[in-house]
């Protein structure tokens, strides 16, 4: 049977066995509405539940139960023990229709006429009732040994064999339960309660095995115990588990009742509604899931005419997609609608002053996009009473992170967005690797981790590459961006360098983002408990949580996302994807040239198509304004980028020299300094291994790691333009 059936056989079963209990002490108390009114709300649920699951036969006999029980909550018919046990006689009525329902899948032949007459004779009163008057609060008093008389068994005609019926819906094992006697509801808090104590059997468990690894006459009781807390802890989440159904059903009449406010025509498909997730987390995820719906609707999906103008099908698409990957769920709220403009969102946030000119022109599409994220920001150009007031998208973000979890963002414009929520399956009990750094233990969530890559010391130099201070690996052929844990901890410290220590790289996929973790140690997995943070540690914004280890040791629980973030290093999927593909990135890459260069033993790449012609000139050509070099080319003032300190080096012999590369960055003109040009090379030998705050991006081309030069990051001059009058007014200026 489908879950809406089962869900209402339990449901059903549980109403009527309350309803027997009533009517065994309404014979004793004929006169308690309390009583009544709960009979009568059992018969009323199933007769309402019935009609929408389409049991005729359940409801007309309800229906008739339902008729009378009304009189006598009314006070216009009297409890007598006729009325009781006609009032029985339907339990069991309802009773058998359900077990037939359970069993056979439908009501069986009807046989209820002789039923439902006797419950409409009995609506007729022998007597004229006396209005009831209202019921007085009893004093408690001790309840006295009262013999409750059996009523006298009516006799039911059984209905008669259905030809056509199996010898199954005639006879019913008596090893099957039902559906009420194989459940039973547990209070949610008395779950906490026990995941609780099942986390606090997890650390000691721990700490038994770290304390008789030592002792062989140990090791059966430390097995055995491992193995029954393991199973205790998987019944005990198993038990807290549900459906996201239970949140997708609710979405239909919300986008139903929503496109016909917006005059939309929106289709809705669900996806994975039978992956679950632990209940306190669904329950979190309502408000985040609707918040995402309702910006689908209101600003991707654009109406039937605007649908139609821009060639697409009148009928926009909303999908909703729930999937398990690993220690998470993922749930995907997708629409085919007009996607989001970055230019509108940085316009808005120009003209907000969320961000300056010159971090607008640097922030890369990814980046744009996390600004719809920030509270009160809101692209819409009216408010209305579905949204336009900017809350929403900084709700969805809170209450998701709130649970440890992350949201990612992606759109095309003029295709759709995407927006993923992804959610830990639990929140107690998660199995991590555990690391060293700094002499410290941390915690790493092994749901984002992929693989493990031991370096030597004697071959980090080797296989550890620079750019720009950035550090790289090699894997399988791929560029991967590395972090220091212990520098990312402490900047300023005083750090062993990597050719003097053995180096584990944790190779780490979090929020779609593909980085290495270099630690100094490794200790053995443990599954840990994760514990609430302090308000002081939260605001580091590096920890997801803390936990006791079996050693005992306290350990702070290294969130990979915020780590990724904070280095700046790592690419989206749909990012990797279309730089490998060469679809949006620097210029169609697959189809670009790049000039390759060297800037003081290392490898740049320009883009061909930027590059307006090359400079060979002595370095006394070079001025500076402060610190920066600058360059009097054509009556025009041009930044000079030389990150190489080529400049720095020639300015003691003025005749040295220098070459400039002049490149064209929009509606301005850069240099970049370089000691020698190299080559030209093909955009398909491009192999991107990821970004990074410090560089334009970092490259293997012709085998060598190479790294992209960011033209939007050379320093822009105090003058929005660099004729010969101002360059005249800056040289005076600077004396």
């Amino acid at each position: 049977m489908d879950e809406l059936t089962r869900e209402f056989l339990i449901e059903s079963q549980e109403g009527l066995d309350r309803m027997e209990r009533c009517l065994t002490e309404l014979e004793t108390r004929p006169g308690d509405t309390a009583l009544l009114a709960e009979i009568f709300r059992s018969v009323h649920t199933i007769k309402g539940t019935t009609g929408f699951l389409g049991f005729k036969r359940l409801e007309t006999l309800a229906h008739a139960g339902e008729n009378l029980l009304g009189l006598l909550r009314d006070g216009k018919l009297e409890a007598t023990a006729p009325v009781i046990t006609g009032l029985l006689q339907l339990l069991d009525g309802l009773r058998s229709i359900l077990k037939l329902v359970e069993a056979e899948g439908g009501e069986g032949k009807e046989g209820d006429a002789d039923l439902i007459a006797r419950l409409e004779k009995l609506q007729t009163p022998t007597k004229k009732a006396k209005p009831r008057a209202p019921r007085k609060t009893r004093k408690t008093v001790p309840p006295a040994p009262v013999r409750i008389a059996e009523p006298a068994p009516v006799p039911i005609a059984p209905a008669a064999p259905d030809e056509h019926e199996s010898d199954a819906v005639r006879t019913r094992s008596p090893q099957t339960t039902s559906a009420a006697e194989s459940t039973l509801r547990v209070d949610v808090a008395l779950l906490n309660r026990m995941m609780n104590l099942v986390g606090e059997l997890v650390l000691t468990r721990n700490q038994v095995l770290q304390a008789t690894s030592s002792d062989p006459s140990m090791t059966p009781l430390s097995r055995r115990l491992d193995m029954v807390t393991a199973d205790l802890r998987e019944s005990v989440m198993k038990a807290r588990m549900q459906p996201v159904s239970n949140v997708f059903s609710k979405m239909p009449r919300i986008v139903r009742d929503l496109s016909q406010t917006l005059g939309k025509q929106i289709r809705l498909q669900m996806e994975g509604q039978e992956t679950e997730l632990d209940k306190s987390l669904l329950e979190a995820i309502k408000d985040p899931l609707t918040h995402a719906v309702r910006n689908s609707l209101d600003h991707g999906i654009e109406p039937p005419d605007v649908r139609a103008a821009a060639g697409k099908d009148a009928e926009g698409l909303l999908r909703l997609r729930a999937m398990q990957e690993g220690s998470h769920v993922i749930i995907e709220v997708t629409d085919d609608g007009a996607g989001i403009s970055p230019e509108k969102i940085r316009s808005k946030a120009l003209e907000r002053g969320i961000v300056t000119r010159e971090r607008a022109a640097l922030m890369s599409e990814r980046e744009m996009l996390q600004l719809i994220f920030l509270p009160g920001f809101s692209t819409a150009a009216a408010i209305t009473n579905v949204s336009g007031r900017g809350v929403g998208m900084d709700v969805v973000r809170t209450n998701v992170e709130r649970i440890g979890g992350k949201v990612e963002l992606d759109s095309r414009e003029g295709k759709g967005t995407t927006l993923r929520l992804r959610i830990p399956l639990t929140l107690a009990i998660i199995p991590a690797l555990i690391v060293r750094s700094l002499r410290q233990s941390f915690a790493l969530p092994q749901g984002a981790l992929s693989e493990l890559v031991h370096v030597s010391a004697e071959n980090a130099a080797a296989a550890i590459e620079w750019i720009d201070n950035a550090p790289l690996y090699r894997l399988r052929g791929k560029l991967l961006p590395l972090v220091f844990l212990d520098r990312l901890l402490m900047p300023a410290g005083v750090h062993t360098p990597a050719s003097e220590r053995d180096n584990f790289i944790a190779v780490l996929d979090a929020d779609g983002r593909q980085f290495g973790l270099v630690v100094e140690g490794l200790a053995d997995p443990e599954e840990i408990v994760v514990k609430p943070l302090s308000t002081v540690l939260k605001g580091i914004g590096l920890y997801s949580g803390a936990t006791v280890l079996g050693n005992g040791e306290l350990a702070l629980i290294l969130d990979p996302g915020a780590i990724a973030m904070r280095a700046g290093v790592g690419l989206s999927a749909e990012e990797d994807d279309r730089r490998t593909a060469g679809n949006e990135s620097l210029g169609d890459a697959a189809s670009a040239e790049f000039l390759l260069v060297e800037v003081v033993g290392r490898n740049a790449a320009v883009p061909l198509g930027d590059v307006l012609r090359i400079e060979q000139l002595p370095a006394s050509r070079i001025e500076y304004i402060g610190y920066r070099p600058v360059l009097n080319f054509d009556g025009q003032l041009l930044p000079v980028e030389d990150t190489g300190g080529i400049l720095n080096a020639a300015r003691q012999n003025p005749e040295a020299p220098i070459i400039i590369v002049v490149c064209r960055d929009g509606g301005r003109q850069v240099g970049i300094a370089v000691s020698h040009v190299l080559d030209v090379a093909s955009g398909s030998e491009l192999v991107e291994a990821g970004t990074s705050q410090r560089t334009g991006g970092v490259t293997l081309l012709k085998d060598r790691v190479t790294g992209i030069v960011n033209l939007g990051g050379v320093s822009a001059l105090p003058a929005t333009e660099s004729g010969p009058t101002q360059w005249n007014e800056l040289a005076e200026t600077v004396g």
